[in-house]
């Protein structure tokens, strides 16, 4: 895929997460993505198409409301940086293909669910399960296998296993995640939940060291940091498995 195709995706890529920042506010309260308009968190003045540009409009107000100077939070225009930057990456790894549109959908979700974990702790019903079941039925149907519902299986199951060891550090909803991370990596599902995991010890630690037994009470938001391991096994998954096993 040539530079300049590359990109022609990153508009519609920066307008998907302008719609992912609208997901992330709103469906954890259960309310409408279409209605009413956004508008100032401060004011309650609807935002104008000029104010709403992916990442230029906050960068032009200097991440404050035009009408009150409410400060505007930086993980909005993150969140579409990041969109663009993975939606890009897709289309240059599984060039423009289905298979490229299912892992550009998937890593859409996971950095959906991520910046939800991460300011509430939740993992909506309403996002992961019917993203897994599409994620799942779309992979069956571009690659025929029972590969994908398997490793879907395996990598809930293990999680759940987890959950009854330690359920002060983990939940179903880490559960829930593991389902659509199998249906969208299959075997590489493993290589996510490992980088996923080794990476979660570094705040673990930290929080242990500042905190010490209290620290169990803090949490760590671990869908972000398995969705970094998907990420991660999305993109580099085979080489990573074949040469682990490798040492064997």
């Amino acid at each position: 895929m040539s530079a300049a195709a590359a990109a022609f995706v990153v508009a519609p890529a920066l307008a998907l997460g302008s719609f992912l920042n609208v997901v992330v506010t709103r469906v954890p309260e259960r309310r409408s993505l279409l209605r009413p308009p956004s508008s100032c968190g401060g004011c309650g003045t609807e935002i104008l198409w000029r104010d709403n540009v992916p990442v230029l409009s906050w960068v032009l107000l200097r991440g404050r409301c035009r009408h009150c100077g409410v400060r505007i939070s930086p993980v909005y225009p993150l969140v579409e940086a990041v969109t663009a930057a993975l939606v890009v990456a897709c289309a240059l790894a599984f060039r423009l293909t289905a298979e490229a549109a299912l892992a550009a959908g998937f890593c859409a979700v996971l950095l959906t669910l991520s910046v939800i974990d991460a300011q509430r702790r939740i993992v909506p019903d309403r996002i992961v399960l019917p993203a897994a079941g599409v994620v799942l039925v779309a992979h069956t149907a571009i690659e025929p296998s029972l590969e994908w519902l398997v490793w879907s299986l395996l990598a809930a199951g293990a999680l759940f296993l987890a959950v009854l060891a330690y359920p002060q550090g983990l939940g179903l909803g880490d559960v829930k995640l593991a389902l659509l991370l199998g249906a969208g990596l299959g075997a590489s599902v493993t290589v996510a939940m490992m980088v996923g995991l080794l990476a979660a010890l570094v705040p673990a630690v930290i929080l242990f060291a500042r905190y010490g037994a209290a620290a169990r009470k803090l949490g760590v938001p671990l869908v972000l940091f398995l969705s970094l391991g998907a990420v991660v096994a999305l993109f580099a998954g085979g080489p990573i498995l074949d040469a682990y096993l490798g040492l064997f």
